[in-house]
């Protein structure tokens, strides 16, 4: 085990809760950067719904959050501030829907000490033998949210992968704290794998429980975990009416989700077919025609219930 690191404080007396788990997954949900569509908080929080779970690891959050860049908030009542909500980083053992333990580390992506961060990772998962380390996410990609929703597996062992990767060939994306910690898990002997979900890029910045609900379902099988998806499938449902009722009475913005329906099935067919990647003649809205129409259409989506109320 590597020297304790200042970065995280374990608290010893909660790991007894896990000493029935023979395979401890520790999952891992870091907010900020790869959160599209709020997929992967969505995610986390119906985690914590479904049973309170004891904090067995806190982070020095002032050592890795730039407080300038994301300013907590904070309440101001008529002469003076209250209610001030600091970032968390924790990690909590908790129980699946069949009674297996695992732990959740959830809370902002760092904002610096990215390596420091990682060792004190490797301090949480030598001290409570976990097996493997799974971590979420979610990236806006130019899709229609009419067809089903992507998802993009990786591991830093090729046994790990899940499924087939929707990529070939080198990308070079920006990096992000997960995607170094599993790099490094890997140089240190740890199993580490995750899941994107690729949002449409329209709906990036509203909550989209959809994808919410396929990051759990990748979560079950390669974290090996029960989840009850329930109320994670009907608020799914919920939303995807909101949005078919909106598109529609709004032609205009239909007709845009119909372009993108015809690059994506292009891009498909010609990739199943070994041929050219690009679509071709095909009629596509430009940059500024997709923002402008998808302005429309978040300010369109009514958060208020039938009696006037906040949801």
């Amino acid at each position: 085990m590597p020297e304790p690191s200042r970065l995280v404080h374990i608290v010893d007396e909660s790991g007894a809760e896990l000493d029935d788990a023979s395979e401890l997954t520790l999952v891992v949900v870091l907010t900020g950067f790869l959160d599209a569509g709020k997929a992967a908080e969505l995610a986390v929080q119906h985690l914590e719904s479904l049973g309170e779970g004891r904090v067995v690891a806190t982070f020095d959050v002032d050592s890795l959050h730039d407080y300038r860049a994301r300013r907590p908030p904070v309440s101001f009542v008529r002469d003076h501030y209250a209610d001030y909500e600091a970032p968390r980083l924790v990690v909590r053992a908790l129980r699946d829907t069949g009674g297996t333990p695992y732990l959740l580390l959830r809370g902002p992506e760092p904002d610096i000490r990215w390596e420091g961060f990682a060792r004190a990772v490797r301090e949480v998962v030598e001290r409570f033998d976990v097996r493997r380390v799974v971590s979420l996410g979610a990236v806006p990609m130019a899709v229609p949210h009419t067809r089903p929703i992507a998802i993009t597996p990786h591991a830093n062992q090729p046994e790990l992968v899940t499924g087939p990767s929707p990529w070939s060939g080198e990308l070079r994306v920006p990096a992000s704290a997960q995607a170094l910690l599993e790099i490094r898990l890997g140089e240190w002997g740890h199993a580490a794998l995750g899941f994107v979900a690729h949002i449409p890029h329209y709906l990036a910045q509203m909550e989209y429980p959809q994808a919410a609900l396929v990051l759990l379902e990748q979560l079950e099988l390669g974290g090996r975990l029960t989840i009850n998806l329930t109320d994670v499938r009907e608020a799914a449902q919920i939303t995807e009416t909101e949005i078919t009722n909106y598109l529609e009475t709004h032609q205009e913005v239909s007709e845009v989700v119909h372009g993108l329906e015809q690059q994506y099935d292009a891009f498909r067919a010609s990739e199943d077919a070994g041929s050219s990647l690009l679509a071709d003649d095909q009629p596509m809205p430009t940059g500024e025609e997709i923002g402008r129409q998808f302005e429309q259409f978040l300010a369109g989506l009514d958060p208020r219930d039938d009696d006037g109320q906040e949801r």
